[in-house]
C-alpha cells in the first residue's frame, strides 16, 4: 500500500466516523414526519445554506462537468461557476426563499408535489409530480457515483470500484435513516467545510505545479493542446457557454431537492443570512471547480479514448499524497451530501405524495416514517446498482438518462412553482401543460440521443435536440412561456380558494413594547 492510499484511507475513516456519530445523535430530531423530512422547519441559516450548496455541487460537477466544460471553454468555464453562484444561489434565495417558506408552511406542504397538490387543489397534479420526481431522480442519483471511480483508482489502485460505491451507499443510508433531514443538514455543513478547504488547496497546488496563474494562462494560450481562445474572456463557444450557464444555474429553481431547503429554514431573518452564506459558498466551490477545469488542456489527456472524466484525475495525479487524500474526501463529501438529499427527497415524495393518496385508509405517522426509511434504503440500493452496472457494461441508456434528468425535472417544475408562488392566476391546466412539455421534450431528447430517430433535416429541431444542454434550456424557458399563456386560456381551472392561499403574505406580526422610549 502506497503513501497516497494510507493517507486517503485514514482521512476517509475519520470522515465516515464523524458522519455516523452525527446520524446517531440526530435521532431525536426525527420523531415525526415533519421532523424527519424538514427538521421541524427549525433549521438555521448556516446549516440551510450549506445544505443548499452541498446538494447543488456534487462529484458530477467536480470531476465530470469541470473536466468536460473546462476542456471545451478553457478558463471561460469559470463563468459557469459564477452563474451557479449568482443565478443558481443568490437569485434563487432572493426570489424563491421567503415566499416558499411562508406559503409551504401556510399550506402545510412538505414536498414539491405536495405544494402542487395543495396550491392547486389537485390530487392528480400531486401524484403526477411525484411520479416525475421518482422517475428522474433515480438516474440523477446514480450519476453521483460516477465521479468517484477515477479518483478512487488514483488513491486505491487495484481495489474494485464497486466496493467504494457500496461503502458510500451503506454509510449514507445509515445516517439518513437514523437522523433524517437534521442529520443530513449537519453532515452537509461539515462536508461543505471540507469542500471549501479542498477546492482552495487543489487550485493552489495545480497552479503552483504549472508555474503560477499567469504562467499557466500563458501556456494555455500558446501550448500545442490549447490556443488563445481557451485563455480568452468568453472562450471558443460563447453561445454553448451561455446555454450551459442557464441550464446549470436556472435549473436549480425547479429541482425538488434544492427548493426543499427553503421549506425547512427557521424564519425570514435566517433566509437573509442564508442568502449571503450560500452565495459565498457557491462562488468558492462552483467557481473554483470550473476555474480548475479550465486548465485541463495543460495536461496530456486523450479525451477520445479515456473521456472527459479522466481530465481532473490526471491533473491531480502529480500532486502530493496529502492533496490527493483531501480530494478523495472532498469528492466523497460532495457525493454523499447530494446523495442524502436526493434519497430523502425521493423517499418522502413517493410515500407522502404517491402511496398515501392512493391508499383507502390514511397512514399513521409511524407507518409513514417506517415506509420513508424503507424507501431510502431501496433508492440507495437501486442507484448504487445502476452506477456499478454502467461502469462495468457502459450502458448507453443509463448514461443518456443521467444527462436528461436535470432538464426534465427543471423543465416540468420550474415555471409552475415560480408562478405559483407569485401569481394568483395560474391554473391547474397550465401546471399540467408544463409537466407534459418538460417531460415530453426531454423524452424526445432521449430518443434522439439513442438513435431512435433523427431530426437532422429540420434546422430548428436539430438545434433544440443537439444535446441535453440545449433541450433542457428550451424545456425551462418554454415552461415560463407556456404557463401564463395556458393560464389565460383556462381561467376556469383556477383554484376557487386562491385568495385564502395568498393571504399568508399579508399577515401582520404584532410584538410587545419591551422598553419605554419616552417622548
Amino acid at each position: 500500500m502506497n503513501t497516497t492510499s494510507i493517507i486517503s484511507g485514514v482521512l476517509i475513516v475519520v470522515f465516515f466516523a464523524v458522519m455516523m456519530i452525527i446520524g446517531i445523535r440526530s435521532r431525536k430530531h426525527a420523531a415525526d414526519v415533519t421532523g424527519f423530512v424538514l427538521g421541524s422547519r427549525n433549521v438555521g441559516p448556516w446549516l440551510s445554506a450549506f445544505a443548499f450548496g452541498t446538494s447543488y455541487f456534487s462529484a458530477v460537477i467536480f470531476v465530470g462537468y469541470a473536466g468536460q466544460f473546462g476542456w471545451a471553454f478553457g478558463v471561460a468555464s469559470t463563468w459557469i461557476g459564477l452563474g451557479n453562484a449568482f443565478i443558481g444561489s443568490l437569485l434563487a434565495w432572493i426570489i424563491l426563499g421567503r415566499r416558499t417558506r411562508i406559503m409551504t408552511q401556510h399550506l402545510g406542504a412538505r414536498t414539491m408535489p405536495d405544494f402542487f397538490g395543495t396550491r392547486f387543489n389537485s390530487r392528480g397534479l400531486k401524484i403526477a409530480a411525484s411520479a416525475i420526481t421518482f422517475i428522474f431522480l433515480i438516474p440523477y442519483t446514480a450519476s453521483l457515483y460516477n465521479g468517484l471511480s477515477r479518483l478512487f483508482y488514483t488513491a486505491f489502485p487495484g481495489v474494485d470500484y464497486a466496493v467504494c460505491v457500496i461503502v458510500m451507499a451503506v454509510l449514507t443510508g445509515v445516517y439518513v435513516i437514523l437522523g433524517g433531514y437534521m442529520a443530513t443538514a449537519l453532515n452537509d455543513f461539515i462536508q461543505g467545510i471540507i469542500m471549501l478547504v479542498g477546492i482552495a488547496a487543489v487550485i493552489g497546488a495545480v497552479l503552483r505545479d504549472n508555474g503560477g496563474l499567469m504562467t499557466a494562462i500563458s501556456t494555455l494560450a500558446t501550448g500545442s493542446n490549447g490556443g488563445w481562445e481557451y485563455a480568452s474572456f468568453l472562450g471558443p463557444q460563447p453561445l454553448f457557454l451561455l446555454f450551459v450557464v442557464i441550464l446549470t444555474s436556472l435549473g436549480t429553481w425547479g429541482l425538488p431537492q434544492m427548493v426543499g431547503k427553503f421549506y425547512a429554514i427557521k424564519n425570514e431573518g435566517n433566509i437573509k443570512k442564508g442568502t449571503v452564506i450560500s452565495t459565498f459558498f457557491a462562488i468558492i466551490v462552483a467557481g473554483g471547480c470550473y476555474f480548475l477545469g479550465g486548465f485541463g488542456r495543460l495536461y496530456n489527456v486523450d479525451v477520445a479514448k479515456d473521456g472527459f472524466d479522466a481530465i481532473i484525475p490526471q491533473m491531480l495525479s502529480t500532486l502530493p499524497a496529502i492533496i490527493i487524500g483531501v480530494v478523495v474526501v472532498l469528492v466523497l463529501s460532495a457525493s454523499m451530501s447530494t446523495l442524502s438529499s436526493l434519497v430523502l427527497t425521493s423517499s418522502s415524495t413517493v410515500t407522502l405524495d404517491f402511496i398515501e393518496p392512493l391508499r383507502k385508509k390514511s397512514m399513521t405517522e409511524k407507518g409513514k416514517m417506517g415506509l420513508i426509511r424503507v424507501l431510502i434504503a431501496v433508492f440507495i440500493i437501486i442507484s448504487a446498482a445502476i452506477a456499478i452496472l454502467q461502469v462495468r457494461q457502459k450502458t448507453i441508456f443509463i448514461a443518456q438518462m443521467m444527462g436528461i434528468s436535470w432538464g426534465a425535472l427543471a423543465g416540468a417544475f420550474l415555471a409552475p412553482f415560480l408562478y405559483g408562488l407569485y401569481s394568483k392566476n395560474v391554473t391547474k391546466a397550465a401546471v399540467a401543460a408544463s409537466f407534459i412539455f418538460g417531460v415530453g421534450l426531454e423524452t424526445v431528447q432521449l430518443l434522439v440521443s439513442l438513435g431512435a430517430f433523427s431530426v437532422a433535416g429540420v434546422p430548428f429541431l436539430a438545434f433544440v435536440f443537439k444535446n441535453s444542454i440545449y433541450s433542457g434550456v428550451f424545456a425551462m424557458v418554454g415552461g415560463l412561456v407556456i404557463v401564463p399563456i395556458v393560464s389565460a386560456l383556462t381561467r376556469g381551472s383556477r383554484p376557487a380558494d386562491v385568495e385564502d392561499k395568498f393571504a399568508c403574505y399579508k399577515e401582520n406580526k404584532t410584538v410587545e413594547i419591551t422598553a419605554n422610549l419616552g417622548k
